[in-house]
């Protein structure tokens, strides 16, 4: 009978084995030392290797045919190493062992990755990730600490985060906390010290998984139960979570970017009005827009086409935001479509995107791995200009599906996929990524401008 050592040879050795059974390459390391194979990878290590049931390390054969063992086995996943405090258990059963900061509490999402190497503070403050538990690909989260000005939501939305190296103490002349203690203080959960290349391999080949982050405050870990509750947690996939993280009643917005020196200003010289439809808006959005001039409105996810039009806009914002467009879309594409009937400019970001794709007769569906960072290239088609991009998306347009009357603008340099349309009969336009920059790159912050010149059009100068 092959040994474990035989079986990952045959996988393509540690690595290719790892990512072949879609688990980390500690989980590969525990079966060499236990000199077995967990049977839930058995079909997994078949389809790959060819071997059968009888040649897997810790079946037997009986009575001429291939059996299981009737006794339970020690799996050596279940077992706490020495100094683990944490754990990550996927849908999959796969476990990922660390040391947890942060809360002590367990949450349960999908498993993603950004592949941003600064602004973590922005990023788990962004509400487009309600619902989702962030790897961060980069090692050095943490270095930079916390502080006030770098918080795009109320609290952080993320529901926790996966690093690789612990936390260390902040060494940024700005940082007002140690970013423990300002998770601590919002309830978040952090693991470290895990694989989070193997993490980010199995993510990237089989796409975001369930998982539950676990930080216990006792140190016990109920592992069958934590590996039911991931593989049951239902998904993304038909969620609507802009309702969760929207504003509950308007409110004026007159903040604008930080600045050298200065800080935060404030618009006091608005030219024109602009609603800005709160699907999860990161605050640094509704700055630029009051850079451009813009006397800002937001309103919550809900609103109607009535409500929006009643504050007299020159123009309406349909903002970011976490979970499924096609169920946000049940109302939020009517309130859409009654501002485009009115010839209203419309401009959206990422969710907004969606939702205007939706509203013009699009469909979207869910990407296989999702785009999360802040170097993703865009090509302009009108112009052929590539940007270097910040994106924070699960769901993308169908371009397949778009109707006349509605071309495409931008394309991913990464995958193909969608990231720009614009009516020609309308006066709307929108983008998948986040020009606003926070964090990432500014390379497409002209795009608010662009928003601004399409009201003054639209309003013949006036």
């Amino acid at each position: 009978m092959p040994t474990v050592e035989d079986v990952v040879r045959l996988l393509g050795g540690p690595d290719a084995a790892a990512s072949r059974c879609r688990v980390g390459t500690e989980a590969i390391r525990k079966w060499r030392q236990a000199q077995a194979i967990p049977s839930r990878h058995w079909p997994a290590v078949i389809a790959a290797t060819g071997l059968p049931l009888s040649d897997m390390p810790g079946a037997t054969a009986g009575a001429g045919q291939p059996t299981v063992e009737t006794a339970p086995m020690p799996d050596p996943e279940d077992s706490v190493p020495e100094g683990a405090t944490a754990a990550l258990v996927l849908g999959d059963g796969s476990v990922f062992w660390g040391r947890g900061f942060g809360a002590r509490r367990t949450t349960v999402g999908e498993v993603c990755f950004n592949t941003g190497m600064t602004g973590y503070q922005e990023t788990l403050t962004d509400p487009s990730y309600a619902g989702q538990i962030i790897t961060f690909t980069f090692p050095h989260i943490g270095n930079v600490g916390a502080n006030p000005e770098d918080m795009e939501a109320v609290s952080p939305v993320a529901l926790g985060l996966v690093v690789k190296q612990d936390v260390t103490e902040p060494a940024n002349w700005r940082a007002t906390r140690h970013l423990d203690d300002w998770l601590r203080s919002h309830d978040v959960p952090g693991i470290a010290g895990l694989d989070t290349r193997a993490l980010t391999v199995l993510i990237r080949d089989g796409g975001p998984p369930h998982g539950v982050l676990c930080h216990p405050a006792d140190g016990r870990f109920d592992l069958p139960a934590l590996r039911a509750q991931a593989r049951d947690w239902p998904g993304l996939e038909g969620m609507d979570l802009a309702r969760d993280v929207s504003c509950r009643q308007a409110y004026r917005w007159d903040e604008t970017t930080w600045a050298w020196g200065r800080g935060f200003g404030r618009q006091d010289a608005p030219r024109r009005r602009v609603v800005a439809v709160d699907y999860g808006a990161k605050r640094n959005i509704l700055r630029c827009l009051a850079d451009s001039g813009m006397d800002v409105t937001v309103v919550p996810a809900t609103a109607t086409a009535e409500e929006i039009l009643r504050h007299e806009p020159d123009g309406v914002f349909l903002s970011n935001g976490p979970g499924d467009p096609a169920s946000t879309g049940e109302y939020a594409v009517p309130a859409i479509q009654g501002v485009l009937e009115k010839r209203v400019p419309v401009f959206g970001i990422c969710l907004g995107h969606q939702l205007l794709a939706l509203a013009l007769g699009a469909k979207t569906y869910k990407l296989r791995m999702g785009h999360r960072g802040a170097n993703q290239p865009v090509k302009d088609l009108a112009t052929g200009r590539v940007e270097i991009t910040s994106q924070n998306h699960g769901f993308a347009v169908d371009d397949k599906s778009l109707p006349a009357g509605v071309e495409v603008t931008h394309v991913s340099l990464f995958d193909g996929s969608n990231e720009g349309i614009a009516s020609t009969d309308r006066p709307a336009f929108s983008v998948q990524y986040h020009p606003e920059a926070s964090p990432g790159p500014s390379d497409s912050g002209h795009l608010f401008r662009r928003f601004a010149d399409l009201i003054e059009r639209e309003k013949g100068g006036s």
